[in-house]
């Protein structure tokens, strides 16, 4: 598939998608929001891919909305219900795990797409700013959803409200992140991660994860009985025979994904 703002590639089961406005330090306009989401629907689509690994070609990982890309009068209604949300929603509702590579520097909506990520794995020189507040705006994308369950409310608001930029290293200190790593490094972690998850039972990660997703609003009642449905419907697929016989046999599963 071809794009004019991000990059997509597939190998060994992941799906790479790097945004790609370099010379706007990937800022998102109406385009690339638009790109990223066929993106993401055609890694959902693809059986041969089992993982996504979202990043960012340059130095920065997103700086958010390009604001030359909506001057004058701003319909942030219609901005938000027809290009982030969708993007956003869509990200936690896919049913494979997103590890967000993040490169850089992830501002305002930027951020959002970092914590709209299942496994988040950061350069140490990478930083984290909720921007919004520097121009007047309130959080957006998500990020008053993924803010307070992440770091707590008392972080959260003041991450809001101040918009100071969060290092890599207290983002992992906080709980925000799941690693934190040197360049030099990134890649290797990375591909460590990703190469776990495109071995690993992918039908079992995609309902897990929306488990956990859901969880955060629902009882315990309904938690036992989610788990329930969703044991069913794992221990009816090939990985968890595969599972088992592995185990019996004293060897590593070999998971298909299916």
């Amino acid at each position: 598939m071809n794009y004019n703002t991000i990059n997509y590639y597939i190998n060994s089961g992941i799906a790479t998608i790097s945004l790609n406005r370099q010379d706007r330090f990937n800022a998102f306009n109406s385009e690339m929001r638009a790109e990223l989401l066929k993106a993401l629907h055609h890694a959902k689509e693809d059986k041969n891919c089992r993982v996504i690994v979202l990043t960012a070609e340059g130095k920065a990982f997103c700086a958010g909305q390009d604001l030359k890309d909506i001057e004058g009068k701003v319909d942030f209604a219609a901005i938000l219900k027809n290009g982030y949300n969708p993007l956003i929603q869509f990200m936690k509702e896919l049913p494979k795990p997103i590890i967000g590579r993040i490169n850089g520097v992830a501002a305002g909506a930027g951020c959002s797409l970092a914590l709209a990520c299942d496994f988040i794995i950061a350069d140490s020189k990478a930083t984290f700013v909720e921007a919004f507040v520097s121009i007047g705006l309130v959080l957006d994308s998500g990020s008053s959803y993924f803010l307070p369950r992440l770091v707590g409310s008392a972080r959260a608001f003041e991450l809001a409200t101040t918009g100071n930029k969060l290092t890599a290293e207290q983002a992992y200190d906080w709980g925000m992140i799941n690693r934190c790593v040197s360049t030099e490094n990134l890649d290797d972690e990375v591909q460590k991660i990703a190469f776990y998850y495109a071995n690993a039972p992918t039908k079992a990660i995609g309902m897990m994860k929306k488990m956990l997703n859901d969880s955060m609003q629902s009882s315990l009642s309904d938690v036992l009985e989610y788990e329930t449905n969703f044991q069913e419907l794992a221990g009816n697929t090939t990985d968890f025979n595969e599972g088992v016989t592995a185990f019996l046999e004293k060897r590593k599963p070999r998971f298909k994904g299916n």
